[in-house]
């Protein structure tokens, strides 16, 4: 394994290094993906002197395996699957359907706590930039993407401490670039790349 981060903020400033391009600009926006996402993107955000928002998703978690993504839902009803992982478990529907209406709850408890009454920034016509502090499967943050991708904004760029290298090849064609530090062949569990992989509260994003 190679070098780990310390904790999601310091992984959030050596990101910002990666993006220097994008700073000063008014046109970018980064958006988090919470919880964890945010206190990395709110470092490249400051760093970058750019707008900052959050993009409410939500991973569908194996039964007893949360951790293991078997998709992810995001607000308009938007799914993505990852059936291979559901096929391979032999995950049945009454089991997905279960899952699905717990995490919209979730999702709608997170937008009630985390915007209130405000509306989302706009991305039309904007370069955003995605943010996470990883990736696994992939299955939340291209849930995403598709919500991001229906805005039409003019770039989209997906930033991340550590993602699997096929997984980073893979959003190569679904994105204008990848920017990542690190990119193993073989991932495991995201927190393994952090020394202080602490849950990030609701207190902390809204803050």
């Amino acid at each position: 394994m190679s070098k780990k981060f310390s904790n999601r903020i310091q992984a959030g400033q050596m990101l910002a290094q990666h993006l220097q391009a994008y700073s000063n600009l008014e046109d970018v926006l980064v958006l988090a993906l919470p919880r964890g996402g945010v206190p990395v993107a709110f470092e490249v955000a400051k760093i970058l002197n750019a707008a900052m928002d959050v993009c409410i998703v939500r991973k569908l978690g194996v039964p007893g395996h949360k951790e293991l993504a078997m998709g992810a839902i995001a607000s308009e009803n938007i799914i993505v699957f990852n059936r291979d992982i559901i096929d391979f478990l032999g995950i049945d529907q009454e089991k997905i359907t279960q899952v699905v209406n717990q995490e919209l709850r979730e999702l709608k408890r997170r937008n009630q706590v985390y915007r209130g009454d405000k509306p989302a920034i706009n991305v039309k016509n904007k370069t955003v930039i995605v943010i996470d502090d990883g990736i696994a499967t992939g299955a939340t943050m291209r849930v995403a993407l598709t919500i991001i991708h229906q805005q039409q904004p003019t770039k989209i760029i997906v930033a991340v401490p550590v993602a699997p290298l096929n997984t980073c090849e893979e959003l190569r064609l679904e994105v204008d670039d990848v920017v990542c530090l690190q990119c193993p062949e073989v991932m495991s569990a995201i927190g393994l790349w952090y020394d202080d992989f602490s849950q990030t509260t609701d207190n902390e994003v809204r803050a």
